[in-house]
């Protein structure tokens, strides 16, 4: 029997999209779905991101492993085996059957979320195995790229100080976003962990921050005045929740 007053969680709406909801549970759920009609409007929006994740990435997902990052290799490049896992977990996450869970907070504006992610993890997966050249502007020269990316944008971009968690400049480049210009910011730990923000115009004016997470990729998404952000890291969500807060602290409030 199935009993609809048993209240189902967000994360058992994700795990009945990604076929991983307990068979005994499935049937509560569909129950719940049936008399609720936002949450079943929230199911088919992440459903559908779901399905252009997979158009997306899965043949991708089935193509043989390039050289760089073949075992025998990265053994003998510790660090280039770093960037390199980060990369190759993010498309696992994205490939893979935690595609729900990127689609987290996004009932607000689902089209517009879908574009702005699907966006800024093409990016963060690009550019986040580059060793020589991952930026077009380094970091020592952060006043010339916020001025340059802010005179391109059309926003004021700022290249927030994360000194405090231990993170430095790396730099950043011009990207194309959803509907105009794109900026792109990366920073790295003494480690190599890295982080990326992406920010694009966002046809939500204000989102609060939502957190995601799969397997070893996590990412921190909101919104401000118009402007859509995507923190992408590790899954840690303390240490993503502390970069993404000094993040924010720097770039939306006035005198950050």
């Amino acid at each position: 029997m199935t009993n609809n007053n048993i209240p189902v969680t967000e994360d058992e709406l994700h795990a009945y999209i990604d076929n991983e909801l307990p068979a005994e549970r499935r049937g509560d759920v569909e129950a719940w779905l049936s008399t609720r009609a936002d949450d079943a409007e929230r199911v088919h929006s992440w459903r559908a991101m779901a399905e252009m994740l997979h158009a997306r990435y899965d043949s991708v997902a089935d193509e043989a492993v390039p050289k760089r990052l073949e075992i025998e290799r990265l053994a003998r490049q510790p660090r280039k085996w770093m960037v390199g896992a980060i990369a190759a977990t993010l498309l696992a996450f994205a490939a893979g059957g935690g595609v729900g869970w990127i689609a987290h907070g996004a009932a607000a504006s689902p089209s517009a979320f879908q574009i702005l992610t699907l966006d800024a993890l093409d990016a963060h997966k690009l550019y986040v195995v580059e060793v020589r050249h991952p930026v077009e502007v380094p970091g020592s020269e952060r006043a010339h790229l916020q001025q340059w990316l802010t005179k391109r944008c059309g926003w004021e971009v700022r290249a927030p100080v994360l000194d405090a968690t231990g993170l430095k400049l790396v730099g950043g480049r011009l990207l194309p976003g959803p509907t105009g210009p794109a900026s792109f910011l990366m920073y790295e730990s003494p480690t190599g962990e890295r982080f990326t923000l992406y920010t694009s115009r966002a046809k939500t004016k204000t989102a609060q921050m939502r957190y995601t997470a799969a397997e070893n990729s996590g990412a921190m998404y909101w919104s401000e005045d118009g402007v859509g952000y995507v923190l992408s890291g590790p899954t840690d969500k303390d240490r993503l929740n502390q970069v993404a807060r000094l993040v924010y602290d720097q770039t939306e409030k006035p005198g950050g």
